[in-house]
């Protein structure tokens, strides 16, 4: 080490990434399975855990499953039982399965941490976290909704992300680090959004109705920022970390700032995948 960040060799060790465009379901799940073979041979000890969680499965829905299950389940609700929850609602809305590969899809070539598709399954809380919200919405739109608050509550007590079920995500979007993510009632994000940790999307009060932000698709929100109350940020736009969104933000600009507002253009046209969080002195002065 040179006291300067990774040395070479670790570096070199990092597995090449792969293009994911295009892949269909069975070749993004034959790829996360492959990648899980390899890694119980270099790493016996994660062997029952990878074929628990991996291995086991036919389907990349049924490894989704198995784990929204195993990692919700409580001394109050058994593994079992949110099985046959999870289940139930990837048959009935294969929609489920579809925004979670492209969630997956979106941490592993957004993220570099990320070097293998099998890692946000079993390691990233913030794609585990997005993956509850997806069954606690489903129950929520069909009519189960203490259930639907359980799993809120069961996913922020495990993962420290509190997502109203009744809020609307779209998908292809990633919480990165995902420590303390809270969206309330009536957000609205659309597809392909990123957020850091500590990002909240709240209300301004305790008035009731449409009271929380509408984030557009391609929306790049950096650590700790807080959009607050029932105002739209326009797609492809950025929001400087830190920063306290109070007003409409207009498309592809970047906001910064505390109350927000803006110093320039987002810089490129998709901020959210190339997750460029500088804001230059030019640009905030």
């Amino acid at each position: 080490m040179d006291g300067q960040g990774l040395d070479s060799s670790t570096l070199a060790r990092r597995p090449t990434k792969i293009s994911t465009q295009g892949l269909t379901r069975a070749a993004l799940w034959r790829q996360i399975r492959d990648e899980a073979a390899h890694v119980v041979q270099d790493e016996p000890l994660l062997g029952a855990l990878i074929h628990a969680g991996l291995l086991h499965h036919g389907t990349f829905q049924a490894a989704l499953a198995y784990r929204f299950s195993l990692k919700l389940a409580s001394n109050e609700m058994s593994e079992q039982i949110l099985r046959e929850i999870a289940d139930d609602a990837h048959a009935r809305a294969p929609e489920l399965a579809d925004a979670g590969q492209l969630d997956l899809q979106a941490v592993y070539e957004r993220d570099p941490a990320c070097h293998r598709l099998m890692q946000p399954m079993l390691f990233f809380k913030g794609f585990q976290a997005l993956q509850g919200y997806r069954i606690g919405h489903w129950l929520w739109n069909n009519g189960r909704r203490d259930m639907a608050y359980f799993v809120q509550m069961r996913c922020s007590e495990l993962f420290g992300v509190d997502i109203h079920p009744a809020a609307r995500i779209g998908s292809g979007v990633m919480f990165d680090h995902a420590h303390s993510i809270v969206i309330g009632e009536t957000a609205v994000v659309g597809n392909d959004v990123s957020m850091l940790h500590s990002v909240t999307l709240g209300g301004t009060g305790k008035e009731d109705g449409d009271r929380h932000p509408k984030i557009e698709d391609g929306v790049l929100i950096g650590a700790g920022a807080k959009v607050l109350g029932n105002i739209r940020v326009g797609h492809s736009s950025r929001i400087a970390a830190g920063s306290v969104v109070l007003e409409d933000v207009p498309p592809c600009k970047t906001v910064a700032g505390v109350p927000a507002r803006i110093v320039g253009d987002a810089g490129c046209e998709h901020p959210s995948e190339s997750m460029n969080q500088l804001v230059r002195v030019d640009q905030a002065g």
